[in-house]
C-alpha cells in the first residue's frame, strides 16, 4: 500500500511540477537547431522544429498523467455508483444496470474510444469523454459483486431493518469494503488511461499541437522515425515506464491485500 501511495504522489508531483523543471519553452521553434542529438545544450536532443525534447516530455506529463488521472477518477466514481445502485436497487434495477454494463463491455475499449473521439472531433474534451464512457464498466462489476456479497451480512441486514436509508448504508457499510478492491482496479485503469490518451494522441484525436503530450510527440516524430529514431524512443519509453510502474504497484497492492485477508 505504501509503495502505491508513494508512486501516485510521485506521478502527481511530476504532472504538477514537471513544467517548472523544463529548461526551455516546449513550444519555442528553433529551426537552425532542429534534430540535434542528445547531449550538450539539449540533454535529450531536439525535434524536427528545434524544440527541446526533455522540456516537451516534462510539460507533456501534465497532459498525459493529468488527463489519465482525471479520466480514471471519473470512471471510478461513475462505475462505483452504477455498481452500488445495481446491488442495492433490487432485481429489476440490477438487471438493467448489468445489461447496460455488459453492452459497453462488448466493445473493445480503445476501438470504441477512437470511434467516439472521431465522431465528436479532435480535442481534449472529446478525449476525456471518449475514455470516460469506455472506462467505467470494470468498477461497476467489482462494486456490484462485492455489494451483493455484503447484502446478507448481519450489520447490513440490521441497518435495513432499522430503516437506514440506502445511501447511508452504501456510504457507511459498503464503501469501506469496496475501497481496497477498487483501488486495485483503479491502478490498472490509470495505466490503461495513459495508454489510451497516448494512443488517441498518436492518432490525432487527443491534445492538439503545439501543446506537448506524449502521444502527440510520437505523432510528430513518426516521419523522422528512420533518420532520427530517438524522437519516438523518448516519449515511447516514458509511456512504457509509467504504465509498467503503475501496473507493478497495482500488483504489489493486490498481494498486500491478499496477505491481509489471509491473516
Amino acid at each position: 500500500m505504501r509503495s502505491v501511495i508513494v508512486l501516485i504522489i510521485c506521478l502527481v508531483l511530476l504532472a504538477v511540477f514537471g513544467p517548472m523543471l523544463a529548461p526551455y519553452d516546449p513550444t519555442a521553434i528553433d529551426i537552425p537547431n532542429r534534430l540535434q542529438p542528445p547531449g550538450g545544450q539539449w540533454l535529450l536532443g531536439t525535434d524536427a522544429l528545434g524544440r527541446d525534447i526533455l522540456s516537451r516530455l516534462l510539460y507533456g506529463a501534465r497532459w498525459s498523467l493529468g488527463l489519465a488521472f482525471l479520466v480514471s477518477v471519473i470512471g471510478l466514481v461513475g462505475g462505483t455508483l452504477v455498481g452500488l445502485t445495481a446491488a442495492l436497487g433490487g432485481k429489476t434495477t440490477d438487471w438493467l444496470m448489468m445489461r447496460t454494463t455488459d453492452t459497453f463491455l462488448a466493445f473493445p475499449e480503445l476501438v470504441a474510444a477512437v470511434v467516439i473521439a472521431g465522431v465528436l472531433g479532435a480535442g481534449t474534451g472529446s478525449l476525456i469523454f471518449a475514455l470516460t464512457v469506455t472506462g467505467w464498466m470494470r468498477y461497476a462489476r467489482v462494486a456490484r459483486g462485492i455489494g451483493l456479497s455484503l447484502e446478507t451480512r448481519g450489520y447490513v441486514v440490521q441497518a435495513k431493518l432499522a430503516g437506514v436509508s440506502l445511501p447511508s448504508i452504501a456510504r457507511w457499510h459498503y464503501l469501506p469494503s469496496l475501497v481496497p478492491s477498487l483501488m486495485v482496479v483503479w491502478t490498472g485503469m490509470f495505466a490503461r488511461a495513459i495508454l489510451g490518451i497516448s494512443a488517441l494522441g498518436f492518432l490525432g484525436f487527443g491534445v492538439q499541437p503545439p501543446l506537448p503530450e506524449w502521444g502527440t510527440m510520437l505523432l510528430d516524430a513518426r516521419i523522422h522515425m528512420r533518420s532520427s529514431p530517438l524522437q519516438m524512443i523518448w516519449p515511447g519509453l516514458t509511456v512504457v515506464a509509467c504504465v509498467l510502474a503503475i501496473n507493478l504497484a497495482g500488483d504489489a497492492l493486490r498481494d498486500a491485500l491478499a496477505r491481509e485477508s489471509e491473516a
